[in-house]
């Protein structure tokens, strides 16, 4: 009875939602302008404020700084090149900031994290946003990668480099009913090539944040940016693996060669929304038609995507890394002898036959 029932249900859910959704359109257009004029007029007063922003070197973390420093905040800059970040402060000073402190962490590191949320909060007295911006990127193909070791660490930028942050921060978010911002992507439920472990990690950021949401309910907001493509060349990268923490390259993180134009657009939606106390953050937001489409016909999209990238056909940085490529390795020869080793079977007497009778 169960699998007549969802057999049924797979039939009739899927176009029956389609059709409610599309008479429901333009109520919930309406609605959710409504929300944004709303909170527009109720949003957050940054003047004096304590916001933290790990990955603040980066790109996207250095315009969200200086996003919030329009806004008059105290901001507190974290990176692992502490000397990058000199720059940073002193233009954040002149846009307008507060107090501005410079921490050297590396957020993949619970200790790390701990330190810099007590430092700030025994300077600052308070901790009011949390922006977690740090990412990096890659591209190649999964079976491409010469060395498994920078598995992990992609996933620890990538992931424990969002959770440790918010993981400590969290008593003292709840304490000032503040909020965590989270740079995440589009590509956590649009598939790209030559992006699968970091397509991975940014699907369990979204999902862990998505579920830390219900948890802290009202007491701390959450705010998930995503971001498609905005710019800049991940090809040609090399990793840089040292001693102690992931020291890892990609033209040192994905968006370090970003346009200007493109970043700032995103930092100043991202801050904007944020200070409204939006849940969401998308830019540019005509990327959910893609989250429809996987939803609904998963095939056309993967067939789409199939098209576009045939046709497109390899870009320069593409054919120059396949050119430096070294041939794949052969495959490893089978092991002369098995790998467990089994001991052989007991043969069972006819005397302990009858006994077991």
């Amino acid at each position: 009875m169960d699998q007549v029932l969802n057999a049924v249900m797979d039939l009739v859910v899927p176009p029956a939602s389609m059709v409610m959704l599309a008479f429901a359109w333009p109520t919930l257009s309406f609605l959710r302008g409504v929300e944004w004029v709303l909170k527009t007029l109720t949003k957050e007063d940054m003047l004096g404020k304590v916001v933290v922003i790990t990955g603040a070197s980066s790109a996207i973390g250095e315009q969200i700084a200086y996003e919030y420093a329009r806004r008059n905040a105290n901001l507190v800059l974290v990176a692992r090149r502490e000397h990058r970040l000199f720059g940073i402060r002193d233009n954040a000073r002149q846009l307008g900031a507060g107090q501005v402190l410079v921490i050297a962490a590396d957020v993949v590191k619970e200790d790390d994290c701990r330190r810099l949320v007590s430092d700030t909060v025994s300077y600052f007295g308070q901790l009011n946003h949390l922006v977690n911006t740090v990412s990096l990127g890659h591209d190649f193909n999964f079976e491409e990668a010469a060395d498994t070791a920078a598995f992990p660490h992609l996933m620890d930028i990538n992931f424990w480099g969002n959770v440790y942050p918010t993981y400590a921060a969290l008593p003292y978010l709840r304490r000032s009913q503040g909020r965590v911002v989270v740079n995440a992507s589009v590509e956590s439920w649009l598939p790209m090539p030559r992006m699968s472990l970091y397509s991975a990690a940014k699907a369990a950021v979204v999902d862990f944040y998505e579920t830390l949401r219900y948890e802290v309910k009202d007491d701390v907001g959450v705010t998930v940016a995503t971001h498609g493509w905005v710019g800049g060349d991940a090809g040609g990268g090399k990793f840089t693996l040292e001693e102690g923490a992931a020291e890892m390259q990609w033209k040192e993180e994905r968006e370090a060669t970003l346009s200007g134009g493109h970043v700032e657009a995103y930092a100043r939606a991202l801050v904007a929304g944020a200070c409204r106390g939006d849940a969401y953050v998308k830019r540019p937001s005509w990327y959910d038609v893609f989250l429809v489409f996987r939803v609904f016909a998963p095939d056309v999209l993967a067939w789409t995507f199939r098209l576009l990238l045939s046709t497109a056909g390899p870009s320069a940085a593409t054919t120059t890394t396949a050119a430096r490529r070294p041939p794949p390795a052969a495959l490893p020869a089978p092991p002369v002898r098995p790998l467990l080793e089994y001991p052989p079977a007991a043969r069972t007497t006819a005397a302990q036959m009858q006994k077991l009778e």
